[in-house]
Parts: C-alpha cells; sequence; structure tokens
C-alpha cells in the first residue's frame, strides 16, 4: 500500500517526471490555462502554486528559485510582475482543475487547468454579506408594528363590545 507516499509517480522515471512537471508548469504560467490528464492536473496544481507563492515573495532569491524549476526568464518574468501580483490578497488556490472530456485514444480523463481570474474584493465582500439595517431602522418598524398590533387589538375589543351589545 502506498501508505504516506506524497507524490504520484504517473507510471514514469523520476528525472522524466521531474522534467514533465516543469514543462507542465511552465505552459500553464506561460498560457495561464493548458489540457492535461486528470492525474497530471492533480500534481500539477501543487506545484504551480508553490511557484506562484514564491513570485509573491518578490525578492532576488524567490526569482532565482523559480528559475531552478522554470528556466525561461520571459516566463519568470511574467510569474513576478502580472501573476503573483494578482493573487496578492489569496493565500492560495490559484488554479481551477475543470474536468473536461475523454481522450479518444485511451479514453483517459482530460481535464483543463487555468488560473483563477483576479478577484475584487470588495465586490465579492458586497454580495456575500449585505449591509445590515441599521439599529434605528430596526427599532422604527417594531415601533410601527406594535402600533399596527395595538390598532388591530382595539378594533377587535370594539368589535366584541358592539355585538354584545
Amino acid at each position: 500500500m502506498r501508505h504516506q507516499k506524497a507524490i504520484k509517480k504517473l507510471g514514469r522515471t523520476s528525472s522524466h517526471r521531474k522534467a514533465m512537471m516543469r514543462n507542465l508548469v511552465a505552459s500553464l504560467l506561460k498560457h495561464e490555462k493548458i489540457e492535461t490528464t486528470e492525474a497530471k492536473a492533480k500534481e500539477l496544481r501543487s506545484l504551480a502554486e508553490k511557484i506562484i507563492t514564491l513570485g509573491k515573495r518578490d525578492s532576488l532569491h524567490a526569482r532565482r528559485q523559480i528559475l531552478k524549476v522554470i528556466p525561461d526568464k520571459k516566463t519568470t518574468k511574467k510569474i513576478m510582475e502580472e501573476i503573483a501580483p494578482r493573487y496578492k490578497l489569496r493565500n492560495s488556490g490559484f488554479i481551477r482543475i475543470i474536468k473536461f472530456r475523454h481522450r479518444k485514444g485511451d479514453n483517459a480523463k482530460i481535464s483543463i487547468v487555468e488560473l483563477l481570474p483576479d478577484i475584487d474584493f470588495e465586490k465579492t465582500r458586497k454580495r456575500r454579506f449585505p449591509k445590515r439595517e441599521s439599529q434605528e431602522v430596526k427599532s422604527e418598524k417594531t415601533i410601527s408594528n406594535e402600533k399596527i398590533e395595538d390598532d388591530v387589538v382595539k378594533d377587535e375589543k370594539e368589535n366584541q363590545s358592539q355585538s354584545a351589545i
């Protein structure tokens, strides 16, 4: 059994797997959207999120660590200047995996891996947490409701006294 084994082998040697993951991460961060098998996509997510988190540091050391994984300077520059600042307020979850279709030849599950779009936190906060009515407005409503209830009770008593007479 594979208890406590963090990395899936994907049927490849370690050097092949490492090279494949580096290429997938480079392609994803260069094009911001790729198609791959579901198993590769799930493995890709962890490495790509680590690279984006490194880019958020915005230091020379972080840049050099990214260059160790992705030796393309243009892609590294894009990560540091465009992609990482986009997720400045987000701690993780930069990538979305969408299950797409089955490949024709071998019926493998194909997924679309893409970077999430920019998020405007103010808009989502307004949508998720609408402003509550102020206490003054609530108290006015309860007072008006009490007045209405009192009026209804008075009308009912008057009707009962008139019907008794």
